[in-house]
């Protein structure tokens, strides 16, 4: 599954602005403030209102005046999203365009959802079929997708009604195998995985027991990593094979368990003959192998965020960092990184690079490849250097 685009109205910073053809990769550059993080957010208050519902979403950032953009009339406007997305699992044959869209206001003390669509057209031609259409609570959902396309089928609906107009449809639909579409956004919202790594959390030590994906802050890298190494000894040895490239100096890493039921990290240089515990190697040392530890995951996340990656480490680190990110997306997990190093930009293709500009109090989001400028000197220049020179346009803090 990948997004393509992301349509986002009346939402704290984003008055309106659109973002399209995204690629696996996706790298933003912002000023401080621009949005970068609310960007991210978007994904985290829809997967907040798909496990919970959208007041409990809206009351964890301050409730709908804080997250409602300013100057927007309370009252009469609405928060908005439309995400389009392309899901290879459907069909074999066609990989359809889906587009979700949900507008969310607020009347008389409550949320409510107003509007929630999820469509898709199976041919080239013809209208979409709305596999998901509900207004204030009540709606309908399709019943015969697997058999959408073919020649004489009408579709078939099932009416049903949410109990809260504050409860997301894809809530209930998407936990039924019938409706398929519903489904795998609804697993991609429940997926998503957003990078806070803690450093002093990736140094401690761990109780013993099985955790086989990286924790939000990194507090179980040492289960983790014996995970990896008793479950997917292939994988964890390709880890091994990089580290020497990735983490100089660091030749072997070992997760090992203690007498009184704990798991330890043990990190080898290869200029001392014995290895390291985690709590005395670099910041840059653990962040590092942590990053290795996330981005080979045998389970990718359906969509990765990656908050400035570049912390804690060498930039000289970086590039190989973003090439670990871009094989990642390319194994089947989307990433979206934010950004504040040169040093990473210069990794990027064109097409990959993404800027906030924020202007008169209310951002919007541009493509780096949508300037011919940029586009044929790229071809010529690391986008690092570009962009620390001016010549992407809105993407610095002096214009």
């Amino acid at each position: 599954m990948r997004i393509e685009s992301i349509s986002i109205e009346n939402y704290k910073v984003f008055k309106k602005t659109t973002v399209k053809k995204l690629p696996k990769m996706v790298v933003l550059l912002g000023t401080n403030g621009s949005g970068k993080s609310t960007f991210f957010d978007v994904f985290g208050f829809l997967s907040d209102s798909l496990q919970n519902n959208v007041t409990i979403a809206l009351n964890r950032r301050g409730g709908f005046n804080e997250v409602i953009s300013r100057g927007c009339d309370v009252k009469k406007d609405r928060i908005k999203f439309e995400i389009k997305f392309r899901n290879d699992q459907i069909t074999e044959e066609y990989s359809p365009l889906i587009t979700y869209s949900v507008e969310i206001g607020f009347n008389n003390g409550k949320a409510i959802v107003y509007k929630e669509i999820l469509k898709y057209r199976r041919g080239q031609y013809g209208q979409p079929w709305h596999f998901l259409n509900f207004t204030n609570g009540e709606g309908s959902a399709i019943t015969n997708e697997d058999e959408y396309g073919k020649k004489g089928v009408r579709e078939q609906r099932l009416d049903q009604k949410v109990a809260s107009p504050d409860i997301l449809a894809i809530k209930g639909l998407g936990q039924f195998e019938q409706f398929k579409a519903i489904s795998e956004f609804r697993s991609l919202l429940e997926k998503w995985y957003v990078s806070n790594f803690k450093i002093e959390y990736g140094k401690s030590i761990s109780d013993t027991g099985v955790s086989s994906h990286l924790s939000v802050t990194g507090d179980n890298l040492a289960q983790v990593t014996k995970y990896m190494y008793d479950y997917h000894r292939d994988v964890f040895n390709n880890i091994l094979e990089k580290l020497p490239h990735r983490i100089p100096g660091i030749t072997q890493v070992e997760a090992k368990e203690t007498e009184d039921g704990r798991i330890i990290m043990r990190f080898q240089d290869e200029h001392f003959t014995d290895p390291f515990v985690a709590r005395y190697v670099s910041d840059g040392t653990i962040k590092m192998f942590a990053y290795m530890i996330l981005l080979h995951d045998p389970e990718p996340h359906p969509l990765l965020c990656i908050e400035e990656p570049e912390n804690f480490l060498h930039p000289d680190l970086l590039l190989q960092l973003c090439e670990e990110i871009r094989e990642y997306a390319e194994r089947g997990g989307q990433v979206f990184v934010s950004t504040h190093s040169p040093d990473f930009v210069n990794g990027l293709n064109v097409d990959e690079l993404f800027f906030l500009v924020k202007e008169d109090g209310y951002t919007t989001i541009k493509a780096a490849e949508d300037d011919e400028t940029v586009r044929e000197l790229a071809k010529e220049n690391d986008l690092g250097w570009l962009w620390r020179n001016h010549y992407i346009k809105g993407a610095n803090l002096t214009k």
